[in-house]
């Protein structure tokens, strides 16, 4: 599994790219803040959401600690999917949320 250090993920969306960031935290952790941009689709429902996915795409996931973003990220790429895990969650992010 790839993995992105949240100071990475910071410095990127501050140089103007896009990243796909997808928020796998519940609903009520994310309405504390989340990475601007970034979609919330809980862990729970990665299974039932995957198809809204593209899988020309890289995704990166991100949850409070790296904990349920790993997950999702290990089940995701045993799908086909492209994806990088934010080592340390939203716990290590110093950046700006929205």
């Amino acid at each position: 599994m790839k993995e992105i250090l949240p100071k990475e993920v910071e410095q990127k969306l501050n140089d103007g790219l896009v990243i796909n960031i997808i928020d796998v935290r519940e609903t009520e952790e994310v309405a504390e803040g989340k990475i601007p941009g970034a979609v919330n689709i809980p862990l729970g429902l990665i299974e039932f959401r995957k198809q809204d996915l593209d899988r020309s795409k890289e995704y990166v996931l991100v949850c409070r600690s790296g904990g349920r973003s790993g997950r999702a990220a290990e089940y995701l790429e045993g799908q086909g999917y492209r994806v990088v895990n934010m080592t340390g969650g939203m716990l290590a992010w110093e950046g700006k949320t929205e």
